[in-house]
């Protein structure tokens, strides 16, 4: 029977990391802490106060649970975001944290650098929530492996999980009969924004899938996915298609239905609840086994873009 992992009712966090192209530090932290307002409208992601702005501010703060400490790749970020987010603590090396908080929260979205971003706080045996996507390789996934079998406790996930958008699909495909094929698309990189469109349309298809083949090029790339349950999914990641992120159509033998992922900060905050879920529960609030399988999707998509489209089976990435 699980057990919590934070045995106490109120959670502390440090919030590490920030790189390029990706601003979770001040917008997660926010979700938990609140913030300020004057500080956070110098966040160069303008989205990010946008949003933020448009909660009730009595509804934003997640109860019982802070962000204590924080740490960006450059020092300067960690002053801003600490400012903006208004947490604390701001640390001038990631391991400052250790001892200090309950949980690590991993803000990084390139997955080549999660491992050693994980190590110090994994040998410490300090919960962890990674952004997606945990990793984007075999050996690396090897690692992750490994350190679940150990007994580390960790989660990630991509936030397209609990997206708004697709809670109907979620819920239920019934009215569609039998998917026969489905299909997702994302901006940016398939490295860094293919697990958003994956995982976003694996909550509704579920686990089951076999193989991946990428047909495109590190900017356009066109990934052909098969399901054990006989349907087809292709997710297409284009570097430049700003205008086309989350939309996903599902396709049946009785209908299809097409729905647009919503807005970020719902999927933000749940995503982040899904984590302290697990921190006071010790349940994981979906099988690791879902995980492992979409990063073999991840990774087997690289693998197959390099080898020119090549068809990789997803039984053949042995971790």
């Amino acid at each position: 029977m699980a057990e919590p992992i934070v045995k106490k009712k109120q959670i502390n966090l440090a919030m590490l990391g920030m790189v390029d192209g990706n601003g979770h530090p001040y917008s997660w932290s926010a979700i938990c802490n609140g913030y300020d307002v004057g500080e956070m409208a110098k966040c160069p992601y303008s989205t990010i106060p946008e949003y933020l702005g448009e909660q009730p501010k009595e509804t934003l703060q997640i109860p019982d649970v802070n962000v204590t400490h924080v740490w960006c790749d450059v020092p300067e970020d960690t002053i801003k975001v600490a400012k903006a987010s208004l947490i604390p603590n701001p640390v001038e090396k990631a391991t400052d944290v250790i001892g200090k908080v309950d949980a690590v929260i991993i803000a990084t979205d390139k997955g080549w650098e999660h491992v050693e971003r994980c190590r110090p706080f994994m040998e410490a045996g300090i919960p962890i929530f990674i952004d997606k996507p945990m990793c984007d390789n075999e050996e690396d996934l090897r690692t992750f492996v490994n350190w679940h079998k150990d007994g580390k406790k960790f989660m990630s996930s991509s936030s397209m999980r609990y997206s708004t958008g697709f809670s109907s699909l979620r819920a239920s495909t019934e009215h569609l009969g039998n998917i026969k094929y489905a299909t997702i698309t994302t901006p940016k990189t398939w490295e860094r924004y293919g697990i958003h469109a994956l995982e976003g349309i694996y909550a509704i298809v579920g686990p089951g899938f076999e193989s991946v083949r990428n047909t495109g090029d590190e900017k356009r790339n066109v990934v052909h996915i098969k399901h054990s349950k006989g349907f087809d999914v292709v997710v297409v990641a284009i570097y430049d298609m700003f205008g086309s992120f989350g939309k996903v159509m599902i396709c049946g033998d009785k209908g299809h239905e097409f729905a647009e992922s919503g807005g970020a900060y719902y999927s933000f905050r749940a995503q982040l609840e899904a984590f302290i879920g697990y921190l006071r529960t010790g349940v994981m609030p979906f099988d690791f086994s879902e995980t492992i399988e979409l990063m073999k999707i991840i990774a087997g998509g690289i693998v197959s873009r390099e080898n020119g489209g090549k068809e990789i089976k997803l039984s053949d990435i042995v971790v």
